[in-house]
């Protein structure tokens, strides 16, 4: 299973660390947030080090569709709700902002960086679309309403934001990183204080960002409950119509298409981690009724952090960690939200002051209804007798047919049929 990001691009490689040193910033994990983060730094000339536990963009990043969008399903009738006015329209301005600047670094990078409208339609709720262009209005933005999309969906109508973007990810990152201080293969398993102790040596650091997608350090942050996983599903179509936009389902569980080259990406299927979803077999069964004459050239499965709010945790990692920050969460729109997490942390580090930096405190309140949900879910999974058993939390695994993998259904983890592990927040291989 390779993305066709893995396929058409080839990254920098960086050495193993293997001897103790000193830094001021210490970043833990090289997907995208990490990367970005290291890059403000380096060109703020700040003394840091990134660690990854295997290459850079190994993990989610690889995986991700790739839309640069300030529009982030409908998540801002929600925030207006929930939340009021200034905290919605700070959201947008962070993300537009965060926008602007892949724009202008894009400007000089071959990455295959194109303008595109995008579209949240909806198969059967046209007043929450009405309802997300008022909200929008009431925070000054103006989007439109549409109808009459070109994809094989019954859409009753999409909101539109004009003039987004996609691109290629990893080429992105190649351009972006060659010159930075970055060490792979070189994993965290235990933290000490200010210092991250691996196989081969320690680091020591007066700050520590933690930017490996779910946070590994279960003592601060209460994370585990904060937090949960949902895993989706791509094919890349050769001989498929171009939609020429950018369109997702405002439902978790629906479908998304882009085109990319000469391709089509159909996206869905999609689930809670460990928990049972449609896979690749819903999109392949609906390509087989709508896309007559394409052929599948690439499929692979992205997973995604799901927050209590819609709203990342970027800032401090807990109230009770000074010089511990974090990024996680971004809800399925990690392009913007991770470069909103670079120069949020790196303003944080540097003593700078950040506009958005409050909306995004992973100390707010965390009473909310998925609150209640994450914990049931764990209970429930804790009480599963006689089965293998996730090393993060000692949630029950469940196997997953499609992609043969241990899957944890309380916090995301998986690990291969070996026992070898594919994703956090597990922190080590089963036993």
């Amino acid at each position: 299973m390779e993305s066709v990001w893995q396929a058409n691009t080839k990254l920098p490689e960086f050495s193993k660390l293997d001897k103790d040193i000193k830094t001021d910033v210490l970043i833990i994990g090289g997907g995208m947030a990490g990367i970005l983060t290291a890059y403000f730094l380096h060109q703020n000339r700040v003394k840091y080090v990134l660690v990854e536990k295997d290459r850079i963009c190994s993990g989610t990043t690889k995986n991700t569709t790739a839309k640069i969008t300030f529009q982030h399903g409908l998540i801002y009738q929600k925030i207006l709700k929930n939340s009021g006015v200034e905290v919605a329209r700070k959201y947008l301005n962070a993300n537009k902002t965060a926008f602007e600047k892949y724009a202008k670094m894009c400007h000089n990078i071959e990455c295959n960086y194109e303008i595109k409208d995008n579209y949240v339609y909806s198969i059967s709720d046209r007043k929450k679309l009405e309802n997300e262009v008022n909200a929008l209005n009431k925070i000054g933005y103006q989007s439109e309403f549409c109808e009459n999309l070109p994809i094989p969906i019954n859409a009753i109508g999409a909101v539109k934001f004009p003039n987004q973007a996609q691109f290629n990810p990893l080429k992105f990152i190649s351009s972006i990183s060659d010159k930075l201080n970055i060490y792979e293969n070189t994993f965290v398993h235990e933290m000490i204080g200010n210092t991250a102790v691996t196989d081969k040596c320690r680091i020591k650091a007066d700050k520590i960002i933690v930017t490996t997608h779910f946070p590994f350090i279960n003592k601060h942050g209460s994370y585990f409950l904060k937090l949960y996983q949902h895993r989706s599903y791509v094919i890349a179509l050769e001989n498929a119509t171009n939609v020429n936009g950018m369109y997702v389902d405002e439902n978790h569980k629906g479908m998304s298409f882009r085109n990319y080259e000469n391709l089509l990406f159909v996206g869905g299927g999609g689930h809670r981690t460990g928990e049972n979803g449609g896979n690749w077999n819903e999109l392949q069964n609906f390509v087989k009724l709508h896309y007559l004459d394409a052929n599948e050239k690439f499929h692979w499965a992205a997973q995604d952090c799901m927050s209590l709010d819609g709203i990342p945790y970027i800032g401090k990692y807990s109230r009770n960690t000074p010089n511990l920050y974090v990024a996680s969460g971004f809800n399925k729109w990690g392009m913007t939200n991770t470069m909103v997490s670079a120069m949020i942390l790196s303003d944080i580090v540097m003593g700078q002051r950040n506009d958005y930096s409050d909306i995004f405190s992973p100390s707010r309140n965390i009473i909310k209804p998925q609150l209640f949900i994450n914990g049931g879910k764990a209970i429930k999974n804790l009480l599963i007798p006689k089965a293998k058993r996730c090393p993060h939390m000692g949630c029950a695994l469940k196997w997953n047919s499609a992609e043969h993998s241990w899957d944890c259904a309380c916090h995301g983890s998986r690990f291969s049929d070996t026992g070898k592990v594919l994703d956090n927040p597990a922190n080590g291989d089963l036993k």
